[in-house]
């Protein structure tokens, strides 16, 4: 049996210096659009490590700290776990709280999607990218896109 996942996760934004957003559509439930997200592996795992890892298993993108690096928006969200998600969480759990990221990559980086979580990948204009997110939690932080980047 699978252990239960732990109700805190990362939400990385990849992005290009254009303001292109990179967004995956779901395998187990096509037509869900998002960006790289994933739990944490051990309750104590740092969250860079957690949004280093989730973007290289779902992407195939290395953040090596100098070219490619992941930048920490110290902005925290709460919500309500889908319930068609809630079994694989303990009984009860009914929240998680979600650690934002971003990081921005060249346009023509390589990207080798996992095919057990992802059916495509779309390159959008920013403001379409958030219309096309099926959580408003992801919409919201591609939407805070260039405030964080000081556009």
């Amino acid at each position: 049996m699978k252990p239960h996942k732990i109700p805190e996760s990362v939400l990385v934004v990849i992005h290009t210096s254009a303001m292109e957003v990179l967004l995956l559509e779901r395998a187990d439930r096509p037509g869900f659009w998002q960006s790289v997200t994933g739990s944490l592996d051990a309750p104590d795992e740092p969250l860079l490590l957690t949004a280093a890892r989730e973007l290289f298993e779902e992407t195939g993108i290395q953040a090596d700290g100098e070219l490619i690096r992941l930048r920490d928006w110290g902005l925290s969200n709460i919500y309500e776990i889908y319930p068609v998600w809630r079994h694989r969480y303990a009984p009860g759990v009914t929240h998680n709280t979600e650690h934002v990221f971003s990081v921005c990559v060249p346009r023509d980086i390589p990207i080798v999607l996992s095919p057990r979580e992802h059916l495509q990948h779309a390159w959008l204009p920013w403001l379409e990218a958030a219309d096309r997110c099926f959580s408003s939690s992801n919409a919201e932080a591609i939407l805070q896109l260039p405030r964080q980047l000081g556009n």
